[in-house]
């Protein structure tokens, strides 16, 4: 498995707003440079671009969505490190078979949809309390 670059890092909040006016006058940012919804994932994100890293401060847009529950278990904080692979599907095809645990996702198995790729998580409890994230998205609205 190839490790192109560090994808992105997730910060879980409790509330989005409050979160930004932490974090945007650290980062120099006005507003996210890649605000979304996920209904499907229950979150609500402020993603800004440093260099070719996202940073996101994520919310959860439901109780029983992963970001509520990663907050009620653990607090506030990093939730997820992405890391950007060539193939999501060999990355994580690779990882389970050296032993790692991959979360199912109840629709769509072991890898989800993401705009124009796929992603898997390996569970926290292999990887030092960190939800990893293997992604291979290609961002290349940001090759210029």
């Amino acid at each position: 498995m190839k490790i192109n670059k560090i994808d992105h890092i997730c910060i879980a909040v409790k509330d989005l707003d409050e979160a930004r006016k932490v974090w945007e006058p650290i980062l120099g940012k006005a507003q996210p440079d890649d605000p979304y919804v996920d209904p499907e994932s229950k979150i609500r994100v402020a993603r800004y671009w440093l260099g070719d890293v996202g940073f996101e401060l994520m919310e959860s847009t439901s109780p029983d969505g992963d970001v509520a529950k990663w907050v009620e278990k653990r607090g506030e904080g990093i939730m997820l490190i992405g890391l950007n692979v060539d193939s999501a599907p060999e990355a994580v095809a690779e990882l389970k078979e050296k032993g790692y645990p991959i979360i199912p996702d109840p629709e769509h198995g072991e890898l989800r949809p993401f705009r124009d790729c796929q992603y898997g998580f390996v569970h926290p409890k292999a990887v030092n309390g960190v939800l990893l994230e293997l992604i291979d998205y290609k961002w290349e609205e940001l090759q210029g």
